[in-house]
């Protein structure tokens, strides 16, 4: 998810988000990590990435009724989720492990008839080598589910509707330079339209600010 707030809004948005609402969604069946980040550079200012151990945890059960039952402070805090973009996300290709301070977002979708080479250049070898470079630690393509169809949840009306993303590379990594140079260069909007990507895809470079396990205490 990314969204912006306003910024006399932050201190109580982050606040709400670390001691309330990241708390309740880990205590979900299912949610296993959640991670909240401020962008460096590029918009929204806000990246959020919730792991969970299914894509059942997102449509079925607790979490939907979760979603149709906002708390109090959550009713308050939803209205100023301003550019909301939120996807429900398959993982395609992952390459490394654990989370540098440093994470960057693109967001685009493949070209007509382009879907497959795309995918494959973006999950083969020269991917696979990414995270053993300086000032890296991870790479991941994450493909979003059609959200067609569902009606809209309470936080969601009030919000005033999301977009939605379409594929997603997350680029993490300990040096700021490191992540900045690949997402800009090499998985720039240059080098993926070459590829198989659409025009218009959307990069932002954020620091990691919180980050949550469902067992941490």
């Amino acid at each position: 998810m990314w969204w912006d707030i306003a910024q006399d809004l932050k201190a109580e948005f982050e606040d709400w988000h670390t001691h309330e609402h990241m708390p309740e969604r880990l205590r979900i069946p299912g949610f296993l990590r959640g991670t909240r980040c401020i962008a460096l550079a590029g918009a929204p200012s806000y990246f959020v990435l919730y792991e969970v151990r299914n894509l059942s945890t997102l449509t079925e059960g607790a979490y939907p009724a979760r979603l149709n039952d906002p708390t109090p402070w959550s009713r308050k805090m939803m209205p100023h989720h301003r550019n909301m973009v939120r996807s429900l996300c398959r993982m395609r290709a992952s390459f490394g492990g654990g989370l540098g301070g440093v994470v960057a977002t693109v967001r685009f979708s493949p070209a007509a008839r382009r879907a497959s080479a795309l995918a494959g250049w973006l999950s083969g070898e020269w991917m696979q080598k990414l995270p053993s470079r300086s000032g890296l630690s991870g790479v991941h393509l994450l493909q979003s589910r059609p959200m067609t169809g569902s009606a809209p949840t309470t936080e969601q009306r009030i919000r005033g509707g999301d977009a939605q993303a379409d594929w997603i590379l997350v680029v993490s990594g300990y040096d700021a330079e490191a992540v900045d140079a690949l997402a800009r260069g090499e998985l720039g909007s240059d080098a993926l339209e070459s590829r198989g990507a659409s025009p218009g895809m959307v990069t932002g470079i954020y620091r990691v600010s919180y980050s949550r396990a469902r067992n941490d205490p």
